[in-house]
């Protein structure tokens, strides 16, 4: 993966996170297998980039977290979404459509790139 794509990718993290959230409240590892699947592996989150990144989301209120007790093995930390995180997952969907469609726009005027 090239510089460009890790960063894109970097930067669409948070947006992932809140999307996956938006259906059901889950632990990390589920969210990142989740953005997986939904992304047909092409997005990867791996713990050194989910971690903060929902430690951030919970920072500024646009996920809660609690510690759920398992019938068996250790306890779990389970991330749901606020209200303000559906707030800022609403204005992120808006914000992707608006870009994806201008890009596409561009984009969609070329023949193949060689």
């Amino acid at each position: 993966m090239n510089s460009e794509e890790e960063q894109f990718k970097k930067g669409n993290l948070q947006m992932l996170i809140l999307a996956v959230l938006s259906s059901q409240s889950l632990h990390g590892y589920a969210i990142a297998r989740e953005i997986e699947q939904r992304t047909l592996k092409a997005f990867v989150a791996n713990e050194g980039a989910l971690y903060p990144a929902l430690r951030t989301l919970e920072r500024l209120g646009l996920v809660t977290s609690d510690w759920q007790n398992q019938e068996s093995g250790p306890s779990r930390r389970v991330y749901a979404l606020t209200d303000g995180g559906r707030e800022k997952l609403a204005e992120q969907v808006k914000a992707w459509k608006k870009i994806t469609e201008a890009v596409g726009g561009v984009l969609g005027s070329l023949s193949e790139v060689s």
